[in-house]
């Protein structure tokens, strides 16, 4: 596998990361999740201090994973052949793995017309990212990339 493409699905990766804690941010599950932390330390269950601190860390994962995707997403644009393909790739990934977390972590229904749905829109950008197959062009990538020279005529 092309090391583009393990970056452009690690950046999507790190997308959904980034859809989950802005979620979480805003949620009634952080107070929640707040109430039972505080419990646990022997704190009032309604401690703002720890609701806060709590929704604090998510921002700033949020904050982390959306820098680290837009690293990984720009290090895959430099490295793959096609732009189209990068961003495909980013996006069916992240698209994939936001409907799991949402389901896992929030309880969102997904019922099978969804999956078809979605696999469908996976499919078609799978299809529009296809290389052509031009195998002329391909070598050619390659001996720019190999600093080879290149004439008029290529």
């Amino acid at each position: 596998m092309s090391s583009w493409l393990h970056l452009a699905i690690f950046s999507g990766i790190c997308a959904s990361l980034n859809g989950l804690f802005a979620k979480l941010v805003t949620t009634t599950l952080t107070t929640s999740l707040s109430s039972s932390i505080a419990t646990l330390f022997g704190l009032p269950a309604d401690s703002k201090v720890i609701e806060y601190g709590v929704r604090g860390g998510f921002f700033a994962l949020n904050l982390v994973f959306n820098g680290i995707m837009w690293g990984l997403f720009t290090a895959a644009l430099a490295k793959g052949q096609s732009a189209t393909q990068v961003s495909i790739v980013n996006t069916s990934s992240n698209f994939v793995l936001t409907a799991v977390l949402g389901w896992l972590v929030f309880a969102e229904k997904l019922p099978a017309l969804w999956w078809l749905g979605a696999s469908m829109l996976v499919g078609g950008n799978v299809l529009i990212g296809k290389p052509d197959g031009d195998e002329e062009k391909k070598e050619l990538y390659e001996r720019v990339a190999d600093g080879s020279k290149v004439s008029k005529k290529d």
